[in-house]
């Protein structure tokens, strides 16, 4: 059986022994949703549930990014593909050091690569900065569009940085914000005739 490009990264990401989180994680979480879809969302990092299920944002924070994204139109079983900048949870849920960053990004930008996506949707802060490679927060890079650099596409990607759903949970007043962006975002995809 031939293995396609992606799965081949996911078992080069499993066997991966440089970093210690795989040693304290559960599963490895690698990506949910439709690859062809034309529509990529990148998020910071697996949660608890996220570990014990090995599927990307299927937690409570999950559950609100599936309801916000219906709510224009999206559903990750037809017309979009979601992964993380780690693929492994850190301990304790806690926020990934850029040492982890740096050691997965080349893994990401290849996962970007292989899917080929024509819009980015960035969740957090951690997501943004990685890859539009800011040290700006994402209060000041959200609700616009930016352009991600993937040398293996030949091109950027327009890349639309917004608030992580767990962020919303704790911030609740901060949902209009997010709510413009996902405008933003429908306004983008109809504009260019994508579902």
């Amino acid at each position: 059986m031939l293995l396609s490009a992606e799965d081949e990264l996911r078992a080069a990401i499993a066997g991966f022994t440089g970093s210690p989180l795989r040693e304290t994680a559960t599963n490895l979480v690698f990506a949910d949703g439709v690859p062809e879809s034309g529509l990529m969302f990148i998020g910071e990092a697996p949660g608890a549930e996220e570990d014990r299920l090995g599927r990307p944002f299927v937690g409570q924070s999950g559950r609100l990014l599936d309801r916000m994204l219906a709510s224009i139109g999206l559903d990750r079983t037809r017309n979009f593909y979601i992964t993380n900048i780690l693929p492994w949870r850190p301990p304790g849920n806690r926020t990934p050091t850029d040492g982890e960053i740096t050691l997965f990004l080349p893994f990401v930008l290849r996962h970007i690569a292989l899917v080929r996506p024509r819009h980015l949707v960035l969740l957090g802060g951690v997501a943004a900065k990685a890859l539009l490679r800011s040290r700006e927060g994402i209060t000041r890079l959200r609700g616009r569009w930016h352009e991600v650099p993937v040398e293996e596409l030949g091109r950027p990607v327009p890349a639309l940085a917004t608030l992580h759903p767990a962020y919303l949970l704790r911030n609740p007043a901060a949902k209009r914000e997010a709510w413009a962006d996902l405008l933003l975002l429908r306004r983008r995809l109809d504009a260019e005739g994508q579902p």
